[in-house]
């Protein structure tokens, strides 16, 4: 598949999880599809009438007309109403109707990125909130929500896998970017403080999030010598937690918390970085 140099990776890692999904969801009985997902409200159609429904916008296809119904809990504003709409139109479907329609729109996209000549950082398409993008920011964001959402399906299924996987790698840097904003604005950390972060598993990583005298957050690669706290986790674990799929109480027991433990639950508190 030929695309511009600065899409491959994305595209890459879109593709390894898109086939990943079709091959978890091909075999699946009626029933399965109504199995409970880790992301909130959703079952396993909903999950795959999402991935359906924001790749068919890629496309340029309309969005469908369809009024919610009321009684929605998970939907709670603009945005959720937003992804639900195409959802929520799909939640009768047959296994058959959903498998046909994800293995059409996924030929589809692939046929448009090796036909794609736009240039990915000036070439504006439709964003995950219906707004304006460029094409590479899109592309990395459609590689970073189908590999979560093939980690939501793989634990409603029980079918563990790919946590190394190449989309893995983007969630990785799109989790880490919004921890700044976790530990200076959501938590609170006071000026001059230093947060670490160190990660182990099929991904290994250790960050410091330093907050300047005016209270601006950085991400740091190397460590800090005697931070205010310093959290050790799975990576596993920091996914689920950054994703917002669990609560920090029923994942205790899988975060090693050293120094301030005031400030550590309330950097737990706000870690969830996804809408």
């Amino acid at each position: 598949m030929t695309v511009h140099p600065s899409l491959e990776p994305y595209v890459d890692a879109w593709t390894h999880s898109i086939e990943a999904i079709t091959e978890l969801v091909l075999p699946l009985t009626e029933g399965q599809w109504n199995l409970p997902t880790p992301c909130p409200g959703w079952s396993v159609r909903d999950v795959v009438s999402h991935i359906i429904g924001l790749e068919l916008e890629q496309l340029g296809d309309p969005r469908p007309i369809h009024t919610l119904p009321r009684d929605l809990r998970h939907v709670v504003d603009e945005f959720t109403r937003y992804m639900e709409v195409p959802v929520d139109v799909r939640r009768h479907h047959t296994a058959l109707e959903m498998t046909s329609e994800l293995e059409y729109t996924v030929i589809r996209r692939q046929r448009q990125f090796r036909n794609d000549k736009r240039d990915p950082a000036t070439t504006l398409v439709r964003g995950p909130k219906g707004d304006q993008i460029p094409l590479e920011l899109s592309m990395r964001l459609r590689a970073f929500d189908v590999w979560i959402h093939e980690q939501d399906l793989r634990a409603a299924l029980g079918v563990p896998g790919n946590w190394d996987a190449p989309g893995a790698h983007v969630a990785r840097d799109i989790l880490l970017s919004g921890l700044p904003k976790v530990v200076a604005k959501g938590a609170g950390a006071p000026p001059n403080t230093a947060v670490v972060l160190d990660v182990h598993g099929p991904l290994e990583f250790l960050r410091t999030v330093r907050v300047d005298a005016a209270g601006r957050a950085t991400l740091d690669p190397t460590p800090s010598l005697g931070p205010a706290v310093s959290l050790s986790l799975d990576w596993e674990t920091y996914v689920r937690l950054a994703a917002g799929r669990v609560r920090p109480r029923t994942v205790a027991d899988r975060v090693k918390v050293d120094g301030d433990a005031e400030l550590a639950e309330a950097i737990l508190a706000n870690f969830a970085v996804t809408p």
